[in-house]
């Protein structure tokens, strides 16, 4: 499975996608595990200091917000799913 990363996140991590192996069962919480051990300078951009998703980190399974439309990092992942991860956007 693989995650695409967008704005700064991408230039953190050194690459826009980043392949990551979840097992079976697995979660978008294990699929997170796998992307920072892949990538540990992400952690201080994405993780809040109890090791939480920082609220304003939007994670997407297949489109769909998994805050909003999915069950948090425990939303269930299979191989193949779509995984996005944006910081804050503004405009103007």
């Amino acid at each position: 499975m693989e995650w695409q990363l967008f704005a700064d996140l991408s230039d953190v991590a050194g690459d826009d996608r980043v392949a990551v192996e979840v097992p079976e069962g697995g979660t978008v919480g294990d699929a997170l595990d796998a992307l920072l051990d892949a990538r540990p300078a992400l952690g201080d951009r994405v993780l809040a200091a109890d090791g939480s998703l920082h609220s304003h980190v939007n994670v997407l399974v297949n489109g769909e917000n998994v805050r909003t439309e999915g069950e948090g990092m425990d939303t269930p992942v299979e191989p193949g799913d779509e995984l996005a991860m944006f910081p804050p956007v503004s405009g103007g």
